[in-house]
């Protein structure tokens, strides 16, 4: 499951992930985009990538073992 090829399709799926929390934190503060706070995006961007690695890892059991993804 910990191949080379597992772990970077997993840490390309963290990346991402991580690019979109960050997106969703600046959408947050509809307000005033200027006052959103850089440690918190970087925050929810960090969640993100933990979140999606952690998904990649369950999900390296089901199907192809050499992917991140449940699917065959």
């Amino acid at each position: 499951m910990f191949s080379k090829v597992f772990l970077k399709d997993a840490l390309e799926r963290a990346v991402k992930s991580a690019a979109q929390f960050a997106v969703a934190a600046f959408g947050a503060d509809t307000v005033n985009v200027l006052d959103v706070s850089a440690v918190g995006v970087l925050g929810a961007a960090a969640a993100g990538l933990v979140l999606s690695f952690l998904t990649s890892v369950a999900s390296g059991r089901v199907g192809d073992t050499d992917s991140a993804s449940l699917s065959k």
